[in-house]
C-alpha cells in the first residue's frame, strides 16, 4: 500500500478549514464545491488514503484502564540530544464501563487510546520532561505518529479539533494516514497561520479491539525536522484480529 503524504496537505487544506470551523465559508455553499478535487491519479490516491478524522470532543468515554503506573502513563519523546516533547497517554473503555478491566471486559469491547502531546514541555515537573527539558524550543512540530502497526485498529481515529484551532489557527491541516499498518497524524498550517510549536498540547486518539499489553516504544513526534521517539500504551498483535490500516486479500 502506497500513500502520498506530501500531496495531502494542499489538497485537503480546504476540507481542514471546513472541519475546524473557518468563518469564511458561505453558509449556502454546496458541499461538493468544497471537496478537494484530484488533478492526477497520484492525487486521487492521496485523497483516498486519508482517513476520516473525528473530533476528540465528540467522544464520550468510560473509565480508564489502571495499570502499574496508574490510569495515565507519562513520558517523553526523545533523541540522543534531549527531550522534544512530553506525552501523556491513557486507554479508556466505552461510556458506562467502570471499572475498565481488560480481564473482565466483554468480547467486542472497543478500547480508545488517547495521547496528549506537548512539544517541548508542558511546564509541569511532575509529568514528562517538564522543567528537565533540554532541547531547543520547538518552532515547528509537523507530525505525531506510530512506529509500529496499530494492532486491532477499527478505523476510528481523530484528534482535538479545538486544540488544533488554538495551536495552529483556522488554516490548520491535520491529515491522518496509514503507513505500514501504523497511523500518522500530519499537522500543518495549511495556507498560512501559526505552526504547532512549543508547549501547545494536541490530543490524538485511535480505537482498537485489543487492550494494551503495556507501554512500548511505539510513538514519535517530528519536531524541528527531527524524529523523537518514546513509549506509550500499545496493544500486542493477536492472530486473526484485523487492522483497518492493512487491506486484507
Amino acid at each position: 500500500m502506497t500513500f502520498y503524504p506530501n500531496l495531502l496537505r494542499p489538497l485537503l487544506a480546504t476540507a481542514a478549514v471546513i472541519s475546524l470551523g473557518a468563518c469564511s465559508a458561505e453558509p449556502d455553499m454546496d458541499k461538493a464545491d468544497m471537496e478537494p478535487v484530484a488533478q492526477t491519479d497520484g492525487e486521487a490516491a492521496a485523497i483516498a488514503a486519508a482517513l476520516d478524522a473525528g473530533d476528540f470532543m465528540d467522544l464520550t468515554l468510560g473509565a480508564k484502564i489502571v495499570g502499574p503506573q496508574g490510569p495515565e502513563v507519562t513520558g517523553t519523546l526523545d533523541t540522543a540530544e534531549g527531550s522534544f516533547a512530553d506525552i501523556r497517554s491513557y486507554v479508556a473503555c466505552p461510556d458506562g464501563m467502570d471499572p475498565c478491566d481488560p480481564k473482565t471486559a466483554p468480547e467486542g469491547t472497543i478500547f480508545t487510546y488517547v495521547h496528549v502531546v506537548y512539544p517541548g514541555e508542558d511546564n509541569d515537573p511532575d509529568s514528562g520532561s517538564g522543567d528537565g527539558n533540554d532541547s531547543s524550543d520547538i518552532e515547528r512540530a509537523s507530525a505525531f505518529k506510530m512506529l509500529r502497526p496499530a494492532h486491532g485498529f477499527t478505523g476510528v481515529v481523530g484528534y482535538s479539533k479545538g486544540e488544533a484551532l488554538a495551536a495552529v489557527g483556522a488554516k490548520a491541516d491535520v491529515v491522518v494516514t496509514c503507513k505500514d499498518g501504523a497511523l500518522i497524524w500530519s499537522v500543518e498550517a495549511g495556507g498560512g497561520g501559526d505552526q504547532w510549536e512549543q508547549a501547545e498540547p494536541l490530543t490524538f486518539y485511535w480505537q482498537s479491539t485489543l487492550p494494551p499489553a503495556g507501554p512500548a516504544p511505539a510513538y514519535a513526534i517530528d519536531a524541528n525536522y527531527t524524529e523523537a521517539k518514546g513509549s506509550g500504551p500499545y496493544p500486542a498483535a493477536k492472530e486473526g484480529v484485523p487492522n483497518a490500516c492493512i487491506k486484507s486479500g
